[in-house]
């Protein structure tokens, strides 16, 4: 818990995503600090959704993604759903998507999703980068 790593922690109600947030590179001086932030912005300043209630706490499941070191990747076939998240980065821009997630079945899409996330047009070059996540829920 004093190592320094991106952490992303997401919070779901009933199965259906309730807020996320996280960190690609630490901000915090340890992984529990980096937990802790993210797991009370994740409630609170997810601008998706609503601010996390005290009454529907009891009925929350949390997800914690510790994520690798990005690794940078020159072609789509070193990219895997299930087991790579993706981050995509132009010289002012970057986006991420976690891997192994819901409704994400192929390379094309993880990509399409980051792209739309990070305001990446399909004219604009990126570069690309794979990470692992060990998943704690």
């Amino acid at each position: 818990m004093r190592d320094q790593t991106g952490v992303f922690v997401c919070i779901k109600r009933d199965g259906r995503l309730r807020g996320c947030i996280g960190t690609i590179e630490p901000v915090h001086n340890c992984l529990a600090e980096e937990i802790l932030h993210n797991a009370v912005s994740a409630g609170t300043c997810d601008p998706r959704f609503p601010r996390v209630s005290e009454r529907e706490l009891p009925e929350l499941q949390y997800t914690v993604d510790v994520l690798t070191n990005p690794e940078k990747v020159e072609t789509t076939a070193a990219l895997d759903v299930r087991r790579y998240g993706l981050i995509l980065e132009t010289p002012n821009k970057r986006g991420l998507l976690l891997p192994d997630l819901d409704g994400v079945d192929t390379v094309e899409e993880q990509i399409a999703i980051v792209k739309s996330k990070a305001g990446i047009t399909d004219k604009e070059p990126y570069t690309m980068y794979r990470f692992e996540v060990i998943r704690y829920q």
